[in-house]
């Protein structure tokens, strides 16, 4: 019996041993699998650390690039590698350094935001056609830069001749204006909360500034209405002031307004890319800013060729409108003093005269012409290739637009920029707009066309034209 227990015992100790050396494997196993595990999670950390430090200082470095890039690069850069490219003969190559260092394909920067202390708040409502409106907007950017206010997107005329309904984000980009002018002043699409019921309470100050005024007005008179109130509502902008005699940094950002952030929307620019390319395809091409229109000739009260029935149609068009002060006109006596527009029949002459080939392109930049066909014959006898943008698109492409006259003459300024020549026939809105833009243009592709020229002893002269730039 004993020996028989001892036999049973041993093996019980046998298997006893075989289990235990089994859970030491099983504990040696689940030990070193928490040891890969731990080992893992410590290598995932590090690579997860290791990403968001580079990814920081990318950023970093990214941004230290655009601020200090271009004085330490300054030179260099662009000028040892196109004349390396120049050494080696390879012409292919400089096409490709062309593209990589061409100024027509900037990186889109924001300029930094202008910090300064808000005295208030300037809402503003312009009047009048597409041109003065734009103007007015010029001018109303400069005073709220001076005033260091904040400037309300401006509300756009919906109640003139034209009776157009659109607002500021139906013609011009507002986005692009308000990033564009953020190192200048500080633009919002609307109040803040807070203001806005103040303003809903009536508690504003509303008034039309007086014309042609000097930009200390705004300092000593509209200032000062600004930080009693909080808000100022600026309800006539047209011509509030003066072109001549102004501080050369409120000129400068008036022309930046103008010919930079004022850019029309994506669909407007898109469309008159079409109606460029179109009569790029047939020519050269004219534009002809024929201002032989109902309300201008209401206006200026000019009624050359008008017959009697047209006349006092116009004449009591100008009795309609208050704001046309000017009642009682002498036609007669008012052109002879060249304050009227020229008649479609003198505009023939005119062409004819600087010897404009007959069959060019001629693109009326216009609305309705006041007496329609009657009018236009002789014109037309003159020069048959006579076009509109509603003669080269189709329906459906101005369907968006055919009852907004607003954004129609944007279309028409879009084309008046890239016109071989640019005729206006009256010096109003558009026409001093326009030139000043061509001329900026001009200046800008002068500018880049040296950019690109190799000079001995210097990478380019492009700095030489960076302050005729500036000033215009």
């Amino acid at each position: 019996m004993c020996r028989i227990e001892s036999n049973k015992t041993r093996k019980r100790w046998a298997m006893g041993l075989k289990s235990a050396a089994f859970g030491g494997d099983r504990l040696e196993k689940l030990r070193n699998s928490g040891m890969v595990s731990r080992s893992r999670m410590k290598l995932w950390m590090i690579r997860a650390t290791t990403s968001v430090l580079l990814w920081t200082c990318l950023v970093q470095l990214t941004a230290l690039g655009e601020t200090w890039g271009p004085r330490v690069l300054k030179g260099w850069p662009s000028c040892f590698s196109q004349e390396s490219a120049t050494a080696g003969g390879g012409g292919a190559v400089d096409a490709a350094l062309d593209v990589k260092y061409s100024p027509e394909l900037p990186t889109r920067v924001l300029p930094p935001k202008r910090v300064y202390k808000n005295n208030g708040y300037l809402m503003v409502s312009c009047n009048g056609g597409l041109n003065q409106m734009r103007a007015a907007i010029c001018d109303m950017v400069a005073i709220a830069r001076h005033l260091n206010v904040t400037l309300i997107v401006p509300e756009l005329d919906k109640t003139s001749f034209w009776n157009d309904p659109s607002e500021f984000h139906d013609i011009f980009d507002v986005d692009h204006f308000i990033t564009s002018l953020r190192d200048e002043v500080r633009i919002l699409k609307e109040l803040p909360p807070r203001v806005k019921r103040r303003v809903e309470l009536g508690m504003i100050y509303t008034m039309p500034p007086i014309s042609w005024s000097d930009i200390s007005y705004y300092q000593n008179q509209i200032l000062p209405l600004i930080q009693k109130y909080k808000v100022v509502h600026l309800n006539r902008t047209d011509a509030r002031l003066a072109n001549n005699a102004q501080p050369m940094e409120v000129q400068k950002l008036r022309c930046r307004v103008n010919f930079s952030a004022l850019r029309f929307t994506p669909q407007i620019e898109e469309l008159g890319r079409k109606v460029i390319n179109i009569l790029r395809q047939n020519g050269p091409f004219i534009v002809l800013h024929l201002r032989y229109e109902m309300d201008m000739l209401a206006f200026s009260g000019c009624t050359q060729g008008c017959n009697k029935e047209e006349t006092e149609e116009l004449t009591r068009m100008r009795y309609a409108y208050p704001w046309w002060k000017e009642k009682i006109i002498n036609s007669d006596l008012k052109r002879k003093y060249g304050l009227c527009p020229l008649t479609p029949e003198e505009t023939a002459l005119t062409l004819r005269a600087l010897d404009i080939d007959n069959n060019i392109q001629v693109y009326i930049a216009a609305g309705e012409i006041y007496g329609r066909e009657r009018r236009m014959a002789s014109l037309r006898a003159a020069y048959p290739n006579m076009v509109r943008k509603e003669t080269l698109l189709e329906p459906s492409d101005l369907r968006f637009f055919q009852n907004y006259s607003s954004q129609m003459a944007a279309l028409d300024y879009l084309v008046s920029l890239e016109s071989d020549i640019f005729v206006p026939t009256y010096d109003g809105n558009m026409a001093k707009v326009v030139e000043g833009h061509r001329r900026y243009k001009f200046v800008l592709e002068l500018a880049l066309r040296y950019y690109r020229i190799k000079i001995p002893g210097s990478c380019t002269i492009f700095s030489q034209f960076s302050s005729v730039i500036n000033e215009t």
